[in-house]
């Protein structure tokens, strides 16, 4: 999926217009969205990063790097656990291990 199609797919999945996202995104014309998602465009680093922002994506996925998403709420909570002490990051991951374990084994015992 290229740059064009992810906007459109996110924004769509907001429930937003090219013209809200323009908006949101503050880019003076709306129709820029549409020659963005119909890829006769590209934007700039910084138009591309406040998009990335706004759809809640990081923009290596946006612009085609990665196939999947991670929301900003996430990736804040990466960064927060990045600061911590290794031994805070040792229980952290400790805790996530065994309740992604838990949820797994759950899933294949229904």
């Amino acid at each position: 999926m290229n740059f064009g199609n992810r906007v459109e797919e996110l924004r769509k999945q907001k429930g937003w217009s090219q013209n809200e996202l323009a908006k949101r995104a503050e880019i003076s014309r709306e129709m820029i969205i549409g020659r963005y998602e119909r890829d006769e465009s590209t934007p700039s680093i910084n138009i591309a990063k406040r998009l990335a922002d706004i759809l809640e994506v990081s923009l290596d996925y946006l612009a085609g790097g990665t196939e999947q998403t991670v929301d900003k709420a996430t990736l804040n909570r990466l960064n927060d656990i990045n600061n911590l002490t290794p031994a805070d990051k040792n229980l952290v991951y400790a805790f996530l291990d065994s309740f992604i374990t838990k949820a797994k084994i759950q899933s294949v015992l229904r």
